[in-house]
């Protein structure tokens, strides 16, 4: 597809998003799935890769997007790989093309486990990891802490040095759980490059925390 057929297509995928798309949770909304598109894109800018099918693929990902404590949390990328299938027939994708956006989608999630198999699930993979890191990351944890009523971080321990971590009751604690070790989790050497650098903003975030409650970090 040339620009104006992609510029096209994102038009008509963020209102089928709109329309389809629950609303009310903001990491997960349509400014979301355009990050994770630039995201996409700059990845693709080294690593190749079909552009309609990321395009597709990062505004439809989060179709069916439960809450993070929902027990159908692990199913989401699944529902939303099912959810997308008629809206790729209706913007006239091919079979094999939209079968790549459904793997893509379903392939992406941390929780869901499973093998990205293509370029472009990697690259999506690696595209919508990028969101929970940097300074976007932290914003989107503590935003995500008040909608579970989590506290920001454990008053006596912050940072778990004598007790187990708990990232279902303490924001801070999801950086030792999960954030800190996506880096290593990157499917492209580009999304690594740009994890890395998130990754010390996020530390350096981390840093400043201990300073001013006056303990030591831990991670």
């Amino acid at each position: 597809m040339d620009a104006m057929d992609l510029d096209a297509l994102a038009a008509a995928l963020e209102n089928a998003f709109r329309r389809l798309a629950p609303g009310g949770d903001a990491g997960h909304d349509v400014h979301h799935a355009r990050r994770v598109r630039d995201n996409a894109f700059r990845i693709a800018d080294r690593e190749g890769g079909d552009r309609a099918v990321l395009l597709a693929a990062a505004y439809l990902h989060d179709l069916v997007s439960p809450p993070k404590d929902s027990p159908d949390r692990a199913r989401a990328s699944a529902l939303s790989a099912e959810a997308a299938a008629p809206v790729l027939r209706e913007l006239g994708f091919d079979e094999d093309r939209a079968a790549a956006v459904r793997h893509a989608i379903h392939a992406h999630s941390f929780s869901a486990g499973v093998e990205t198999r293509t370029l472009e699930a990697k690259i999506l993979q690696d595209a919508d990891r990028l969101e929970a890191l940097g300074a976007i990351g932290v914003a989107r944890t503590f935003y995500t802490a008040g909608l579970m009523n989590s506290s920001m971080f454990h008053a006596d321990d912050p940072f778990a040095a004598s007790r187990p971590l708990d990232d279902r009751r303490f924001a801070l604690d999801h950086f030792a759980v999960k954030l800190l070790k996506l880096p290593a989790t990157m499917k492209t050497e580009a999304g690594r490059a740009l994890a890395e650098d998130r990754l010390g903003v996020m530390r350096a975030f981390l840093e400043a925390v201990a300073a001013e409650l006056g303990a030591r970090p831990a991670w």
